[in-house]
């Protein structure tokens, strides 16, 4: 009971409105009698998943009971008496498996009158609206295919094995009788046209038959051997009856003669006294004459026909008689009757035309959907095979050297190992906008926290960074970007490694190299550029990045950071933009410059002090100086710069007084230089550094 309130709208949609539901049910105390009267009340979706597994399941059935229904014309069989008889026990077993089957087609029934449909006026846009009003799905039913189903679901070979081939024996009217109340399974025609829209209600609701190529070749092949099957046992029991029109008219020619031929000779099952037929049959020339083996010394023509003759096919046991059938039928249907030599007779004649026009159809169609369905499988590999032959003639008319040829096939190569030929941009371009998002997030969010810089960002920033992030490929040797060329797109490396080196704008004498790895990033000055207002004019890169090695990784392009930077202001906290200095290389190499140039000024203006001290020494001692040196102060300036003091009366001290001059000169140049292009490079950065790098994570809390 419980799954029966718990089932879903889109499953089970109720026939009144819920309040007139709720009240009959809790009327209702009686178990059955709720179930009951619940499903009196309740109307299924056609497209509904509990109406898409029974249409799977009863097709299976239809299948099953298509190949169960020829095997009524197995039954009868020739005995070795020269004698009619049937296969009772065989009987007895495809009858029961035929009312199982009988029972689905009845259920079929029952599932078509609570199942709603489309309105035909509300088709003009979208999926139309369902009626859901029981009285009209019932008045729409028993107008269109209700005489179809309801025919197809008769027992009719259980009334024909149980009660008319034993009146058919008990009037007399023998064995041919018992043949053709068996072909009387033209139930088979209703049985195809009710399989025929049931294929079509699937393909509509689904789009397809089988989920898999190899599942659809096996079910349009499946097809192929049940249409083989049906030729093979229809042209058994029409061997039969050809046998005994044969016997039935030469027995009438021996009437008269002595002994005389009786109708009941000809039947096994008869009440005909065993002594009088051994007799006829050791007397009688019907035998003779409707030989297969011997046919061109009688006057009948088996055609077709004779091969279940001299092949002992009539007479051999059920499994042995089907598998010769089954293999006639695939035989002559896949070759369209060719190999069939026909007689004059008209029913014969007709029978092989049919096996003709028959076979080449299913041949045409089921055969060529399986080809289909087959081919399908391999349909990237062969556009790969044929781009690649048109990548190989278009490198050989352009004349391009082996190198880039090479280098083009190992291209190819990858990306097809990475996509195998589907293009993942199409299919997401193609969802709604919600699903594309899950997707994206499913596919990259993992991959995007695997880079610290992503790290530090909250769940909302990483779902717009992984709605917009493009996946990138890379062949070993390829130089992503070169240092001064415009940087649009930062990317962020999963697999594989890049070298990254720069220059400092060809700086003479200054390389700096590095080795990016899984989780790292390029093109950082992409956004320094995002983070400034109203920056047009794309960053040129500082750094030259080329692969080592195959580089899997995600891209952002230029527009894509633009619109973060807009869009969330969380980009520009200080947190993130300390993370962000602390990953990149860039910011690295300009840290380390930094401590250089800071200490390359702190020796350099050591050497100023020093040289400054070294002249107001030699200023002090000079004759015209009055001798006013003041040694202690001196002193202490020495000490202050870490000098030792310079001894008084040195001999050589006059003669590095010229030298002294020009040192400091010198030194007054090069601080002004340093100044210059300190203020350079802070006025070129628009993002404002913290005054000494911290390695250490800061403390944002009071941000």
């Amino acid at each position: 009971m419980t799954r029966i309130f718990e089932t879903p709208a889109s499953h089970l949609r109720h026939f009144k409105q819920s309040l007139k539901t709720k009240s009959l049910i809790s009327s209702s105390t009686d178990e059955p009698q709720l179930i009951n009267r619940l499903w009196r009340h309740c109307i299924l979706d056609p497209n509904s998943d509990i109406v898409n597994r029974w249409n799977y399941v009863f097709l299976i059935t239809c299948l099953i009971s298509l190949f169960i229904d020829p095997l009524y014309f197995y039954i009868p069989y020739v005995s070795e008496n020269a004698c009619m008889a049937t296969d009772d026990e065989a009987a007895t077993q495809i009858t029961i498996y035929r009312t199982l089957t009988d029972v689905f087609y009845f259920l079929h029934i029952i599932m078509k009158f609570r199942t709603a449909f489309v309105a035909p006026s509300s088709r003009v846009f979208g999926r139309g609206e369902l009626v859901m009003d029981a009285k009209e799905i019932a008045i729409r039913y028993l107008k269109t295919d209700l005489i179809v189903d309801f025919t197809a679901a008769l027992p009719l070979p259980q009334i024909v094995i149980k009660y008319v081939i034993p009146a058919a024996k008990r009037n007399g009217s023998g064995h041919s009788k018992s043949t053709l109340a068996l072909i009387v399974l033209i139930q088979y025609v209703p049985r195809l046209f009710v399989i025929f829209p049931l294929n079509q209600q699937i393909i509509k609701t689904t789009g397809f038959i089988a989920k898999t190529a190899w599942a659809g070749a096996a079910y349009n092949l499946l097809l192929f051997m049940l249409a083989s099957h049906v030729a093979g046992a229809s042209w058994y029991v029409a061997s039969i009856g050809r046998q005994y029109s044969c016997w039935s008219n030469e027995c009438k020619k021996e009437r008269d003669a002595v002994p005389p031929c009786v109708p009941d000779f000809l039947d096994c099952t008869s009440d005909t006294d065993t002594y009088v037929r051994d007799y006829w049959r050791n007397s009688t020339q019907v035998l003779v004459k409707c030989d297969a083996i011997n046919d061109e010394d009688s006057g009948f023509k088996f055609g077709i026909f004779a091969d279940a003759f001299t092949n002992e096919v009539a007479s051999s046991t059920f499994m042995e008689k089907y598998l010769y059938c089954l293999w006639w039928g695939l035989r002559n249907l896949s070759s369209y009757g060719q190999n069939l030599n026909t007689s004059t007779y008209i029913g014969e004649t007709l029978f092989s035309i049919s096996l003709c026009i028959i076979g080449l159809v299913l041949f045409a169609q089921l055969i060529g959907n399986m080809q289909t369905y087959l081919q399908s499988m391999t349909v990237k590999i062969e556009e790969w095979r044929i781009r690649k032959r048109d990548i190989e003639e278009w490198m050989r008319h352009r004349q391009l050297p082996e190198d880039l040829q090479e280098r083009v096939r190992r291209f190819d190569q990858c990306k097809w190992l990475a996509t195998r030929g589907v293009n993942e941009e199409d299919i997401l371009q193609s969802l709604p906008l919600d699903l594309r998002r899950q997707i994206q997030r499913h596919l990259c969010l993992k991959l995007v926290r695997r880079v610290p810089f992503f790290a530090q960002m909250d769940d909302q920033l990483l779902d717009a960074i992984c709605e917009r992030l493009v996946s990138s490929l890379s062949i070993k040797g390829t130089y992503i970007v070169r240092e001064g060329d415009p940087v649009n797109e930062m990317l962020f490396i999963i697999r594989g490694q890049l070298e990254s080196s720069t220059t400092n704008g060809g700086r003479s004498g200054f390389f700096n190299s590095i080795t990016l790895r899984p989780g790292d990033f390029c093109g950082e000055e992409l956004l320094t550029w995002a983070l400034v207002p109203n920056s047009t004019q794309l960053p040129s890169s500082t750094r030259t990045a080329r692969t080592l090695s195959e580089v899997e990784a995600f891209a952002l392009r230029a527009e894509d950071l633009k619109f973060f930077a807009v869009q969330f202001k969380r980009l520009h906290s200080k947190k993130l933009q300390h993370a962000f200095r602390y990953y990149s290389q860039q910011w690295r190499t300009w840290g380390a410059c930094l401590i250089q140039a800071a200490w390359r000024r702190y020796r350099k203006k050591k050497m100023e002090t020093e040289l400054a001290l070294q002249e107001s020494y030699y200023y002090n001692q000079d004759p015209n100086n009055e001798g006013n040196f003041n040694y202690d102060q001196n002193y202490e300036a020495f000490e202050d710069v870490g000098l030792e003091q310079p001894l008084v009366g040195s001999a050589h001290s006059s003669q590095q007084l010229g030298a002294t001059i020009l040192a400091k000169r010198f030194a007054t140049n090069t601080r002004r230089g340093i100044e210059q292009k300190i203020q350079m490079t802070d006025s070129s950065s628009s993002l404002k550094m913290p005054k000494l790098f911290k390695p250490d994570e800061p403390d944002f809390s009071a941000e």
